[in-house]
């Protein structure tokens, strides 16, 4: 499903415009970058949360070349599932 598509799902089920509901997803998705973007982390109760995750530096290789390269340190988003949501995408959830 894209973004459009979501957009659709939601207008059907809210009763909402397309319009406004994009508008909606557009502000929680910019909120949760910047939430993000802060260093904090998002907790949705039933679905799930999205952190930080900070990678320390390391050494890698290259495959082709099997040069040594260095690898910096960096930070990931990272989503974890919550419990409602693991137990829906099981089955169990309806």
């Amino acid at each position: 499903m894209n973004k459009q598509k979501l957009i659709r799902r939601v207008a059907d089920k809210t009763g909402l415009t397309q319009k406004d509901c994009g508008a909606v997803l557009e502000g929680v998705l910019s909120v949760v970058m910047e939430a993000l973007e802060a260093g904090e982390a998002v907790k949705l109760a039933g679905f799930g949360s999205f952190e930080v995750k900070r990678r320390a530096a390391r050494i890698g290789r290259n495959p082709k070349t099997k040069e040594i390269v260095d690898i910096p340190a960096q930070a990931a988003p990272v989503f974890r599932p919550g419990k409602g949501l693991k137990r829906t995408v099981a089955g169990g959830g309806k």
